[in-house]
């Protein structure tokens, strides 16, 4: 027996009790006692080893774990059965494991924790939440917290600081947190936390006003002091699902509504249900742009002195494969959250222009109507507007002066040296520079007099039941008043009736478009209407 390697007893089962025969220097070393009351070994797999020597089994190998929480072992046990005229007996060996598990261990806590915090990472977050769901508990609360503004202090400031930044948040977040809540470094500028809950929201609620609260004290980083707010979002163990990855995404994805509200959100299944519908609709609309399954439709714009038709705004319309029409009010944004917007306003201004050199050939001549086409900001921002332009108006045999481009007024207003540039460029062209929806954002008139613009159009909002409100009246006005005192053109979206075109064009607002000229039409019918006789 001594000269075995490894540690050694010889185990025999007594009248039903177990007895300690036989042990070796190797199994003494480890201080484990021969005297089977006391002796970890059979205290701990006693119930093992007397089935082991009541069976048939010829060997049988299990791991054993002793010790207290500071100083563990582990051990690869052997049971082998020893034959025996008497007792049932065994030899029992064991092989210390116990530098490889402490290494293993290592190694987890290392992959499981941040560096720079000493928090639970990602990974880390996730066993805990995940071991947390496995004990059956549901009452449980995961918060998400969103640092804002965190890129510009690194960029500004460099990493350091930014680490600095980082550290001290996690410092403050702990220490507004019960004794029982786990805190996490989920991302770079992320934070989560595990609340324990009586299934109520209201503690989750606390909870992210003692966060926000704690961040809101200036943090002094080099000459600074940096003002910290976050976005927070709440996912509820009862709510959601029994699975930690999902939870935790639930929690991220009402961040994106916290961002918006200010406020602490808790996750909403109709907002996810939401948010893959717009995927789902983004992926549609990727394959009817690159398809072309998409077309357009022309709405007249009318000279309210005359009636006569002076140009055509061009509108996106989309067929989706199942049939159903969906709204520009749907799709349009879902093109400009995705970059599709651009390869989408690219179409929609080749295919307008061809529409229109397709009419001066049906008319033998250039016609005297312009093309209106609406210019996204996001185009605005990632395209290049001015060339793209050129080069539609070249391909089609069109002078510039026969398309016209309306941007929003906060597209224009965000950035309007940046902008001012682009307008000159496209001013160069020839094209008329509408600005769009005017007096629905925050317009700076010092700007509004530098950029070359040549129309404002009044937003349907205040057309819409203008006759019966002195206040949309008054505002219209002074919208008019404006544009003649900037030699601008007017024209007034979302005319429904005559009494309405009659007093706009009593107040000196140029021109029109509505239902109350017409619908939005396709193609050869507004070719129709702009040839008939009494246009």
């Amino acid at each position: 027996m001594d000269l075995l390697p490894i540690a050694a007893v010889i185990v025999a089962l007594d009248s039903g009790s177990l007895q300690i025969r036989l042990s070796n220097v190797a199994f003494r070393r480890l201080g484990l006692t021969t005297d089977p009351a006391n002796c970890a070994l059979t205290r701990d797999l006693g119930g093992a080893l007397a089935a082991f020597l009541n069976g048939n089994s010829p060997r049988e190998q299990r791991s054993w774990r002793t010790g207290d929480a500071v100083e563990q072992r582990w051990f690869d046990v052997t049971f082998a059965r020893i034959d025996s005229d008497h007792s049932p007996r065994c030899l029992v060996t064991l092989v210390d494991q116990t530098r490889g598990m402490r290494t293993e261990a290592s190694l987890r806590r290392e992959m499981n924790t941040d560096s720079l915090t000493g928090l639970p990472n990602r990974a880390g977050f996730g066993d805990l939440l995940e071991a947390r769901i496995a004990t059956g508990l549901t009452n449980y609360a995961v918060l998400v917290i969103d640092l804002d503004r965190f890129g510009r202090v690194n960029s500004c400031l460099g990493s350091m600081a930014g680490d600095e930044m980082l550290i001290t948040v996690a410092r403050r977040i702990k220490g507004s947190l019960r004794a029982g809540d786990v805190l996490g470094r989920i991302g770079g500028d992320e934070f989560g936390v595990l609340l324990q809950t009586r299934g109520e929201r209201a503690e989750a609620d606390h909870a992210a006003r003692r966060i926000q609260d704690v961040l809101a004290t200036p943090i002094r980083l080099s000459d600074f002091e940096i003002r910290i707010t976050c976005a927070i979002g709440m996912a509820f163990g009862a709510e959601t699902t029994d699975d930690a990855e999902d939870v935790i995404r639930h929690a991220q994805f009402a961040v994106r509504r916290s961002k918006e509200t200010g406020q602490a959100e808790a996750y909403d299944t109709r907002a996810l249900d939401r948010a893959r519908e717009r995927f789902s609709m983004e992926t549609a609309l990727r394959r009817a742009i690159e398809a072309e399954q998409l077309r357009l439709h022309y709405q007249p714009i009318c000279d309210l002195a005359t009636g006569r038709i002076v140009a055509f705004e061009a509108l996106a319309r989309w067929t989706a494969e199942d049939g159903s029409e969906i709204a520009p009010a749907d799709f349009i944004p879902v093109a400009e959250e995705s970059g599709l917007i651009v390869p989408l306003g690219r179409w929609v201004v080749d295919q307008a222009l061809r529409t229109l050199a397709a009419w001066d050939v049906r008319g033998g001549r250039p016609l005297d109507v312009q093309m209106a086409v609406n210019i996204s900001p996001i185009q605005l921002q990632r395209d290049l507007i001015p060339p793209m332009v050129t080069a539609a108006l070249a391909s089609h045999g069109l002078a510039g002066s026969r398309l016209k481009l309306e941007i929003t007024e906060s597209a224009l207003i965000a950035d309007p040296d940046g902008n001012a540039e682009i307008l000159r460029a496209l001013k160069a062209t020839g094209a008329t520079i509408a600005m769009d929806d005017f007096g629905t954002g925050y317009s700076n008139l010092a700007y509004l007099q530098k950029l070359p613009i040549d129309t404002l159009k009044i937003d349907r909002s205040f057309v819409t039941d203008m006759m019966a409100d002195r206040d949309k009246i008054a505002i219209v006005r002074a919208v008019l008043s404006l544009a003649a005192a900037l030699g601008m053109a007017t024209v007034a979206e979302g005319i429904e009736s005559s009494a309405v075109a009659q007093t706009l064009s009593a107040l000196g607002c140029t021109y029109g478009q509505g239902y109350h000229f017409s619908r939005p039409l396709t193609a050869a019918q507004a070719y129709e209407l702009l040839s008939a006789p009494s246009n």
